[in-house]
């Protein structure tokens, strides 16, 4: 099992910027994919960003180029991260980080982010 933990959402205004935190504990060895979704009222959750266990990048175009994902594995922990810059009116949702470890994967409880104009 793997447990997540999303930290480091809040109010700011556009163009400003934020870091998440998505702390993953448990059977973190086993975690192939780590992930932040995005949900935003009446819409869909949406990929944002995805870190592969080598370190492999991917974003959505929607954040290419203002969006970072960055992996941290320390002690019995692994933090990833979701730098966010140049921060839109659209870009406010509820930030989810997702991990995927063999078939099945793991949500965290999700952190709110607003963008205003």
């Amino acid at each position: 099992q793997v447990q997540l933990v999303e930290s480091g959402g809040g109010l700011v205004q556009a163009g400003g910027s934020l870091r998440l935190s998505c702390a993953a504990s448990g059977s973190i060895f086993s975690i192939n994919v780590i992930s932040w979704y995005r949900q935003a009222p009446g819409n869909q959750r949406e990929l944002v960003a995805t870190i592969t266990k080598r370190g492999s990048t991917n974003y959505a175009d929607s954040v290419k180029g203002r969006f970072t994902i960055s992996r941290d594995n320390a002690n019995a922990k692994t933090m990833v991260y979701l730098q966010m810059n140049s921060l839109k009116p659209e870009d406010t949702a509820v930030y989810y980080c997702n991990a995927v470890f063999g078939l099945v994967d793991s949500w965290g409880q999700g952190t709110q982010v607003t963008v205003s104009s």
